[in-house]
């Protein structure tokens, strides 16, 4: 059965940091890359970067660039969201999310973790 359950969220005050983990199962990182989404009240879902499957390499939008870091363990069959110098603007549902190329694309059998909330307040 697979599975994606994210966790780490929660409340942070403006200009600090928070890591998120997204735990997949009932597939490998080789299969499928995972990619990380935000929903912010009122907003639709949009994307926040992601991380291949057959390199590692990362993708980061331009909002999160610089601030945030995507990585991944293959033991583990995890992926990490660093997230530093958070802003209110980051107040969101974070979830992941199968991916495809092009990167960082929801990929066709797309499967969903339920989310996480990061609070960014102060």
């Amino acid at each position: 059965q697979v599975q994606l359950v994210e966790s780490g969220g929660g409340l942070v005050q403006p200009g600090g940091s928070l890591s998120l983990s997204c735990q997949v199962s009932g597939f490998t990182l080789d299969d499928y890359g995972i990619g990380w989404f935000r929903s912010a009240p009122g907003k639709g879902r949009v994307g926040v970067g992601c991380i291949s499957n057959d390199d590692g390499r990362s993708y980061l939008a331009d909002a999160v660039e610089g601030r945030f870091t995507i990585s991944r363990d293959k033991t583990k069959n995890a992926v990490y969201l660093v997230m530093n110098n958070l802003e209110p603007e980051d107040t969101a549902h974070y979830y992941c999310a199968t991916v495809e190329r092009p990167w960082c694309t929801v990929a066709k059998e797309d499967y969903w973790g339920k989310g996480t909330l990061v609070t960014v307040s102060s």
